[in-house]
Formats: structure tokens, C-alpha cells, sequence
């Protein structure tokens, strides 16, 4: 086809808007491998693109989504061929390169990772960076030494997308997991994806002691700012918290006592430029230890149409779990 359907960013004099357009293929960006987009998901980071609540785009005009799962109709990249089924996050897409949300993409084939053995395209999507996060953040974890007989894990936002997958994967891993939310109703979800206690975020509000009752030895962090310094400030000696995440904010006022003090380590985790063999290693991994059960527990399915919809909800905090958009 030609044209077809896309969200399609657009600022201008008029400002700041997102639409559902048609778009002609002729004005899709360069690469050497164009895909049939047949899932995408929803991200935080798509809702601020959408919404403009957050400087995510940088070209205009965008068409957004930093995923997508779907069929390589054409392709000059050594190793991938039409037919193959692919997964494409980050590298940009979505932000500075034509992105998720529409029906065909093109991209460069090294973005590419191929749909692993044991998942529909629809899982992938279902699992999306924020699965694919949550899985880089659980192996920083993993090759710092940290292990479950060092005492609970927490996960902030754990009701969200990353959190709900963090939960799921803490728990299969062993660890005695401990989910924080701001959303109390959401503890009977978070316990059905594994939590074995919950913790309102309210409990992180105001300033930190520099050191706090040691509580948890590892942690996976979606929030930032204040949460996170609450986190560090109760890490256990030895303890290392993976952060991802900047949902409360990207300042982090917290002191250097964790550090000094308990040895504690900050982990980064970045997925968007991640190399090829890492994204590769994460995916087999989620193909292969993610419950499926419990993803299909935390999974919304939307159509392609209600995506602008979505993407302002999940902003205002309004959706749980994981969002897989049916392209078709």
C-alpha cells in the first residue's frame, strides 16, 4: 500500500497537536528495511510525546511510538529478509526517527532484534520497552552480585508498565518483593503478578534522613526524585537500586551517605541506545522465564484508533500495566 494509516505530531504556528492521518510511504525516513507494522504499544514516554506535556519529539513532523512488532515486507540489510518477524525500541524512534504508531515503518536494520522463539508478536508488544526495561534492569541487578538471600526487593510505580513487569520478574527470581504505588486500590493486582507486601508512596514524601531503617537490599526505580531518595536512604549495606525512570522527576535530593556509609550502588539503566547483544540476551530471557499467564493479567488490548486516547491517560496516571495497540 501506499498510504496508510499513522499518528502523525505536527507543530506549527496552529501548535502543538497529534492527529490520525493518512500518510504516503514515499515520505517515510531512510533505511534499509521497511516493516509491516502489525502491534505497538504505550509508553509513558509516548504519552508525553503525544500530549507535548514533555519536549520527547525532536522533528516535526513525527509520527510517534518507540515500539513496534511486525513483518519485514522489504529489506537491503545482510540477514534479515522479508518474512521475518522483528521488534524494534528505542534508538530514537518516535523522537527523532518516524516512529510506532502507524501501519509500515522504516528503519535501519541494526535497530532490529528478531521476534524471539515463544513469543507472539502481541506478547512482544504486551512486553514492550517497558518489559524490555524492566529485564535490563534485573540483569544490572544481577551482575552486581545482588541476589535474593540479601533481603526484598522494592519496585516503585509498580503499577505501571515497568513496575507491573519488575514485579512479575522479581518474583520468579526469588526475591521477596516489596510494591510501591500510589494507587492503594491496585494492591490485589500487584499481588496477583507476585508483591508480597505493599507500600504506599506516601511513605516517600518530604525529605529524606541521609540514612534511613534499612529495609530492602535491591530495588528497581521508575519514579525518581524524592521516591528514589527515599529508596536509597533505606537500602540495605551492600544493597544497589536500578533506576530507569523519572516519573516524580529528575532531580534527586538525597546525600552521599547511602554511597559511603552502606556501600550502596545507584545502577543507570538505559535501554534506548542498548547494544544489539544485550536487547538480544533480554528478549530470549523474557521469551523464556516472563510468565505468560501473568503478562496476559496486566495486558490491555486497544485499536489503533484510541491511541491518542491512551496516551492521555497513561500520562495522568490512569493506566495500569501494559497497552498492546492492534495496528490492524
Amino acid at each position: 500500500m501506499s498510504t496508510f494509516k499513522a499518528v502523525r505530531i505536527d507543530k506549527d504556528d496552529a501548535g502543538y497537536r497529534a492527529a490520525l492521518v493518512d500518510f504516503n510511504d514515499a515520505d517515510l525516513m531512510d533505511g534499509d528495511v521497511t516493516v509491516r507494522v502489525t502491534h505497538s504499544t504505550v509508553n509513558y514516554k509516548d504519552g508525553l510525546a503525544i500530549t507535548g506535556k514533555s519536549p520527547v519529539v525532536r522533528r516535526f513532523p513525527m509520527i510517534p511510538g518507540v515500539d513496534f512488532c511486525g513483518v519485514v515486507e522489504a529489506s537491503a540489510h545482510e540477514g534479515i529478509a522479508p518474512g521475518d518477524k522483528v521488534i524494534l525500541n528505542g534508538w530514537g524512534v518516535g523522537e527523532s526517527h518516524l516512529g510506532g504508531f502507524a501501519q509500515k515503518a522504516r528503519v535501519r536494520g541494526d535497530w532490529l532484534v528478531p521476534l524471539p522463539a515463544g513469543l507472539e508478536a502481541a506478547q512482544a508488544m504486551a512486553i514492550g520497552t517497558a518489559g524490555y526495561t524492566a529485564m535490563l534492569c534485573l540483569m544490572a541487578l544481577e551482575k552486581h552480585g545482588i541476589t535474593p538471600a540479601m533481603g526484598p526487593a522494592i519496585v516503585t510505580g509498580a503499577a505501571g508498565g515497568v513496575g507491573s513487569v519488575a514485579v512479575t520478574l522479581l518474583k520468579q527470581a526469588g526475591f521477596h518483593v516489596i510494591a510501591s504505588t500510589r494507587r492503594p486500590e491496585e494492591a490485589d493486582y500487584l499481588k496477583g503478578l507476585g508483591a508480597d507486601e505493599i507500600v504506599d508512596t506516601k511513605e516517600f514524601e518530604g525529605a529524606p534522613r541521609p540514612l534511613m531503617k534499612e529495609r530492602w537490599a535491591a530495588g528497581i526505580d521508575t519514579v525518581g526524585s524524592l521516591t528514589l531518595a527515599h529508596v536509597l536512604a533505606a537500602t540495605r549495606y551492600n544493597g544497589a537500586i536500578a533506576a530507569c525512570g523519572l516519573a516524580q522527576g529528575m532531580d534527586l535530593p538525597t546525600t552521599v551517605a547511602p554511597f559511603i556509609l552502606r556501600a550502596v550502588a545507584l545502577l543507570g539503566v538505559e535501554s534506548v541506545q542498548c547494544s544489539k547483544a544485550k536487547r538480544i540476551e533480554a528478549w530470549g530471557r523474557l521469551a523464556r522465564e516472563l510468565d505468560k499467564d501473568k503478562l496476559a493479567s496486566m495486558t490491555t488490548h486497544v485499536p489503533f484508533d484510541s491511541v491518542m486516547d491512551v496516551a492521555r491517560d497513561i500520562v495522568q496516571g490512569k493506566i495500569r500495566g501494559r497497552v498492546v495497540v492492534d495496528m490492524a
